[in-house]
């Protein structure tokens, strides 16, 4: 139950901000159909590959209809004829939440198929920031997490946080949303404060 309330709360969040980048970068109509899917369920597809099961979103219908849903209340409401989106609000926000919860999500997969400390991080990241990579190689562009530091650092740090709480069986609803409240935190400040990693 908690992996599915961050599942589908990532998936709508992920959707929105595939949304705005397939707008800012003039795509089609398909290829804005793409940018979404693939910004919202590619972590998670590339994430239960590793875990040798069956995508979630190839035996349930609920996310692809969650994309749909989402794509037409933004092209509805006109989102898609606004200037600058990726500076605004909304799409901070439905970024910050798409990467807390499927950070989230990747950590729980890990720790439910008994992955160690190296297998929890990375699925936590892979699963916030996979779906994102792909889609940024496939409309050119060098991928967000490489160029914005804290941004996969905070899909690290929860896939730490997490794995720590497993350990000592502290894993549940309180705990999780404790985790997912002080990631946004820390995601906010850290972009409009422009934290990062030191260039090498």
């Amino acid at each position: 139950m908690m992996f599915e309330i961050a599942e589908y709360i990532g998936i709508v969040a992920f959707a929105i901000s595939g949304f705005f980048v397939a707008v800012r970068v003039k795509l089609d109509f398909l290829g804005t159909l793409i940018s979404v899917f693939l910004t919202a369920l590619g972590g998670g597809i590339i994430r239960d590959i590793t875990v040798d099961k069956t995508p979630y979103t190839f035996t349930h219908n609920t996310p692809a209809l969650t994309i749909f849903i989402v794509m037409v209340l933004l092209i509805l409401f006109r989102f898609h004829r606004r200037d600058s989106i990726e500076n605004k609000l909304l799409f901070i926000l439905s970024d910050s939440i798409g990467l807390i919860s499927f950070s989230i999500t990747g950590a729980l997969i890990a720790l439910e198929a008994g992955l160690n400390l190296t297998g929890v991080l990375a699925l936590a990241f892979v699963t916030a920031v996979g779906g994102g990579i792909i889609r940024d190689v496939i409309i050119n562009e060098v991928p967000f997490v490489l160029k914005t530091g804290f941004y996969g650092t905070i899909a690290l740090l929860i896939g730490l946080v997490l794995y720590v709480l497993d350990v000592y069986g502290m894993v549940n609803y309180v705990a999780l949303s404790i985790v997912f409240t002080v990631g946004m935190l820390l995601r906010i400040i850290a972009y409009y404060k422009k934290w990062a990693i030191p260039l090498v």
